[in-house]
């Protein structure tokens, strides 16, 4: 073949490469056909991984258009320099999701050509590797910017969700605690007043991170308080049950809420409680004990039809009762140990007789065991319903 000729066919192989005529390609390729440059991903010198890569690009790619700017012809050899251009708006390329920008980029091969077929290849594109880099560099700031906004927007729906005010019930002291996690979970508490001057308190945690976590929590708040007012129920497994079945309806898939519903009565120190699923409070003795206010039920928004059951006790003269999510006793040291339920009941244990709320010691030791500047985990709710040590 002459020189022209040559070069010619040059110009056929990349023009159906950019074009993706993977037809022509397969006609002007040799069966033998050996590539020195790895396109568009790492791959073998081979025939296959050529054709893998022209298909790649043709399926992230439209319009493209290829201009031949200079060819030199030697022997058996032609080395091309041309520009290429196309819209990355098909599919993922080197990484990068489609933008739809209209990409630009220079290349030089040099293609050896045998019995008129093209037998091997060496070159590479010049700019489209970096072009790509920094289209990706600027998805990852949009997403990174993308998830703050979200964690700003699911931070500020949490706050406003909190109740602002803490009730004071003579002889009482509610003391709640709240820290988000930089990744913003689904922690919610609340405290409404009931009928005969009964007090409902709520902790509770749902499923997952960021907005949908923030509005499932507010949702079930919601909820609970509206429900409880409107029945004016003693009951705290009425309540679940009713609230359960309404979030059924309304809850996204894969996602659940647990939470301990509880209802004091001020005046005889009654406490009625259920749980749904939710990590156990303890009611802190006089005497140091810490017991487990247990209650069977399952997460709200899980199955139908669930029933939940009901107990109570009788809070005495200087006893509390310790309300908590899972950042807590989840939280990690360097080692990766647990902060775990037995270190929990052996501090509230260990610091029995201080008439401050057990929050404060609490927080100090986790403090201290996940290590100075360690990266919250998760949300960490603490709430503490403490009876005054006097009785008047």
């Amino acid at each position: 073949m002459s020189a022209e000729e040559n070069m010619a066919l040059a110009r056929r192989f990349m023009e159906a490469r950019v074009k993706g005529d993977l037809e022509a390609v397969d006609e002007i390729m040799a069966p033998d056909f050996v590539s020195r440059t790895p396109l568009l991903s790492v791959q073998e010198p081979d025939r296959e991984d050529a054709i893998r890569a022209i298909v790649q690009l043709s399926r992230a790619i439209s319009n493209p258009s290829i201009h031949f700017e200079d060819q030199v012809a030697a022997a058996d050899k032609v080395v091309s320099r041309f520009v290429v251009h196309a819209t990355h708006d098909l599919g993922e390329l080197m990484g990068v999701a489609p933008t739809g920008r209209e990409l630009t980029w220079m290349a030089i091969f040099i293609h050896r050509i045998s019995e008129g077929k093209i037998a091997e290849e060496w070159g590479g594109s010049l700019g489209l590797t970096e072009l790509l880099r920094r289209h990706r560099l600027e998805q990852e700031i949009s997403e990174r910017e993308r998830i703050e906004q979200e964690m700003r927007v699911a931070r500020r729906i949490q706050q406003a969700s909190l109740p602002e005010e803490v009730p004071s019930p003579e002889g009482w002291q509610i003391a709640p605690y709240y820290k988000p996690a930089r990744e913003v979970g689904g922690d919610f508490y609340d405290f409404f007043e009931l009928e005969e001057g009964r007090v409902g308190v709520v902790v509770g945690d749902a499923t997952g991170k960021g907005i949908p976590a923030a509005l499932v929590s507010e949702a079930t708040s919601n909820m609970l308080r509206a429900v409880a007012q409107a029945l004016g129920s003693s009951s705290p497994g009425e309540v679940l049950e009713r609230v359960n079945e309404t979030l059924m309806a309304r809850i996204p898939p894969n996602m659940f809420v647990t939470c301990f519903y509880a209802i004091l009565n001020p005046m005889s120190g009654h406490l009625s409680y259920a749980n749904a699923g939710h990590d156990l409070p303890y009611l802190r003795h006089h005497n140091g004990e810490a017991e487990e206010l247990r209650a069977r039920g399952m997460p709200l928004g899980l199955m139908p039809r669930m029933g939940y059951e009901e107990k109570e006790t009788i809070l005495q003269a200087g006893e509390s009762v310790l309300f908590y999510s899972d950042g807590l006793v989840e939280a990690h040291d360097p080692d990766g140990e647990m902060f775990g339920f037995p270190r929990l009941r052996a501090l509230l244990a260990e610091h029995a007789e201080e008439e401050g709320p057990p929050g404060d010691f609490l927080l100090e030791e986790l403090y201290s065991f996940v290590g100075e500047g360690s990266e919250q985990e998760d949300d960490i709710t603490l709430l503490t319903l403490r009876r005054s040590s006097s009785l008047s």
